[in-house]
């Protein structure tokens, strides 16, 4: 009987049933062994996924003296020094007995408030900046609606089946009546599902002007010109979450109604959190995979309730993760009358 060309001879035995070791699969090899991980646990994982186990151990030892691969180890060791240096000042810092307790103050000086807060970048919650605010009479669901109801606001929805909804933010925008979205919240109950946030920039807007009139006195450290154009406005359920993250400035952030959670960590700790794409954090405070990112277990969380009318004021660079308690109307603002404008060389690596 004549082979037919047409189909192709049945594989033989040896390499040729192998997937290819790819450019891919070498960048792997190269990270993983800066990641410190054993040649016998990386061929384990190779083999399993189809790789030529002769091929793969080949590839590992060629790694150790590729020039791409030791130029890599150079920068390795300045970066882990960098780390070193972030862990020591940490601790430090954490000989305080009362480090690991946010405070609650009232009548800080603006002299003590730069020193200690801002310069000393530590968090606080000040409990009397809004106390003349119109606003804390005045806002609610019921009076958004009243007021505003008619206008269009864009919020973030559809989160709850997307994992990385806050990095994903753009994808997560709808636009509603806000007397809609005031049905919505109330109607729903608890949810992370749907948040109006700073994004929106509705404050920019003509039409929401009279929420900036309900804005009292301000601290003697903020701009008061400056509020219009560094303020940002948030509403939604109990329920919502702000992923862990931080800001690329300070700012100040006052609860008008309800309850918020904030949980923060030093940025002196940013190499606990595998920050690899931009400000953000993989590691979800509420729920840490520590098979994952084992090096969380060593990060120290401070942890606050923010009440009805009290002031979170977050310094630069500090991570938080924040969670609402209750129905919340927030009211956000980074018109500090003190340099508040920083840079930071943000990773964008995706594929790690």
């Amino acid at each position: 009987m004549s082979h037919d060309p047409a189909i192709p001879p049945a594989p033989r035995p040896g390499g040729e049933g192998f997937r290819a070791l790819d450019a891919g699969w070498r960048q792997w090899i190269a990270e993983n062994r800066l990641r410190h991980c054993t040649a016998e646990s990386m061929l384990a994982t190779m083999a399993q996924a189809g790789l030529d186990p002769a091929e793969c151990e080949r590839a590992i030892r060629a790694m150790e003296e590729d020039p791409a691969f030791l130029a890599a180890r150079k920068f390795q060791q300045l970066n882990a020094k960098l780390a070193s240096v972030m862990a020591n000042q940490q601790r430090l810092r954490e000989l305080d007995p009362l480090y690991g307790h946010v405070e609650k103050r009232s009548r800080v000086s603006p002299a003590e408030f730069m020193d200690k807060y801002v310069i000393g970048s530590r968090p606080v919650v000040l409990t009397d900046v809004a106390r003349d605010w119109p606003a804390m009479r005045r806002w609610s669901p019921q009076d958004l609606r009243e007021r505003f109801g008619h206008l269009e606001v864009e919020v973030q929805a559809e989160r709850s089946a997307d994992p990385n909804y806050e990095v994903n933010k753009l994808e997560h925008q709808r636009k509603t009546r806000l007397a809609d979205f005031v049905d919505r919240v109330l109607a729903g109950g608890a949810t992370n599902d749907y948040y109006l946030t700073a994004n929106n920039e509705m404050l920019s807007r003509p039409g929401f002007a009279p929420l900036l009139d309900d804005i009292g006195t301000l601290p003697a450290f903020c701009d008061r010109s400056q509020l219009a154009r560094r303020a940002s406005f948030w509403f939604g359920p109990a329920g919502t979450v702000t992923p862990l993250h931080h800001d690329t400035l300070m700012l100040c952030h006052t609860q008008v109604v309800g309850r918020k959670r904030w949980r923060f960590i030093s940025p002196l700790q940013t190499p606990l959190l595998y920050n690899h794409f931009e400000v953000y954090s993989p590691v979800d405070i509420d729920r840490p995979d520590l098979a994952r990112y084992p090096l969380f277990a060593q990060a120290t969380v401070l942890d606050v309730v923010v009440e009805p009318g009290e002031t979170v004021f977050l310094p630069l660079g500090w991570w938080h993760q924040v969670s609402s308690l209750d129905v919340s109307l927030s009211f956000s603002y980074s018109n500090l009358a003190v340099p508040n404008e920083y840079r930071f060389d943000n990773p964008r690596i995706t594929n790690w």
